[in-house]
């Protein structure tokens, strides 16, 4: 693969992991009972949190994870998780404050994962999608860790619909002429946008129904079942 166009700037991508790792924190130290967790568990969650966007996203892109190449993401994933849990009852108390935070690691990810795959000469849709799989995939490695129903398969607030179309946003600005680091703040601001609407007017998807099948007839109630008998 030639040299990408574009490289995300380090601080950036750590800014990124630290946001995830506050976030993922405020998620894992909101469980009481049986699924409370300790230290650990709540660096483990912030960590996948933090990094799990740009895993996938160079596992896409064939590329060796940047975030295992730097010490950095990892000391910042860890920091930054026991930090959230930490404040995590300061946090609780600013309910706006976790959805906006929520949004703009969202709109990172996804912005950061469809600029490199743009930079590095992935066609549009593909790009959008490398995009979304880095704005989800996090969360996606949380709920598989803690046994919990994976979100985005289930009726909420627009989370990968949001990150969807701020990577489109991207991918067609750029098609424009919109440098790619200006195209990416902007997709940010647009997934972050739909994000918090649509958890501040409760909007989701429709709900999937059950599709009846016509019975064949009542006469699948009313023939009787022969069970065979065998005589010994």
């Amino acid at each position: 693969m030639t040299e990408p166009l574009f490289i995300i700037p380090l601080w950036a991508d750590l800014l990124g992991v630290g946001l995830g790792g506050v976030q993922g924190a405020l998620f894992a130290s909101g469980f009481q009972g049986q699924r409370r967790l300790d230290w650990l568990g709540v660096a483990i969650i912030g960590i996948m949190i933090g990094m799990g966007g740009g895993l996938i996203r160079d596992i896409l892109l064939g590329q060796t994870p940047a975030t295992l190449q730097n010490n950095w993401y990892l000391i910042t994933a860890t920091g930054a998780a026991l930090l959230g849990m930490l404040l995590a009852g300061l946090f609780t108390r600013l309910n706006r404050v976790i959805v906006v935070l929520d949004a703009v690691v969202i709109g990172m990810f996804g912005a950061f994962g469809t600029s490199k795959a743009i930079a590095f000469g992935i066609p549009p849709v593909p790009a959008v999608f490398i995009g979304v799989c880095a704005a989800v995939g996090g969360s996606v490695l949380r709920d598989m860790l803690m046994g919990l129903p994976t979100a985005i398969m289930h009726v909420g607030s627009l989370y990968a619909v949001a990150a969807g179309a701020g990577c489109t946003f991207i991918v067609v600005s750029n098609a424009f002429g919109v440098p790619i680091p200006l195209a990416a703040i902007l997709g940010i601001v647009v997934t972050a946008v739909i994000r918090i609407l649509a958890v501040s007017f409760d909007v989701s998807l429709p709900e999937q129904r059950r599709i009846y099948r016509r019975k064949v007839a009542a006469e699948t109630g009313v023939i009787p079942i022969i069970k065979p008998s065998i005589d010994l």
